[in-house]
């Protein structure tokens, strides 16, 4: 059953469709798992891109990202609802920047991006309690991303 806040969000309205990640976020539970499940096809669809291209749709996928989390944020009346998972999408879409190819790495990115987006260590956490709006929503996904990249690529390198 959708929560009372998320009424006013319509799947009709491509931002709120794309926020909801693709109605991923709509889950009742753990939105932000199941929004970084939803980015799996969408990261099977561009991960063979050039990496100019790659890291180019993950640009633009952050600059919109912060009016699409804006709007949903507009629409619910509360900051960063759980709901909102675009920027798990393009957290995740980082994660995996250059990864090895492989269902095991898609897995461990999984896991490494969600561990860093759970537990939020020092600078994840001070982000997300001090930017707000859709700057703020994606900004400490973003930086979980980066903690994950780097983990993943220490582990390939190991590997």
């Amino acid at each position: 059953m959708r929560k009372p806040e998320l009424a006013a969000l319509k799947l009709s309205n491509p931002l709120h469709l794309l926020a909801l990640g693709f109605g991923s976020g709509l889950s009742p539970v753990m939105p932000g798992t199941m929004g970084t499940l939803a980015a799996i096809p969408l990261y099977l669809l561009v991960q063979g891109l050039p990496l100019w291209a790659y890291l180019g749709l993950l640009v633009l996928g952050f600059v919109a990202g912060i009016k699409i989390c804006e709007a949903a944020t507009r629409a619910i009346g509360r900051h960063d609802h759980g709901a909102i998972v675009w920027d798990e999408i393009i957290g995740f879409g980082i994660t995996m920047i250059a990864a090895p190819a492989g269902w095991g790495w898609i897995a461990a990115g999984f896991v490494l991006f969600r561990f860093f987006d759970i537990v939020k260590p020092w600078p994840i956490r001070w982000f997300d309690r001090r930017v707000h709006g859709g700057v703020g929503i994606m900004l400490d996904d973003v930086i979980a991303g980066l903690f994950a990249l780097a983990c993943l690529q220490g582990l390939a390198a190991f590997l």
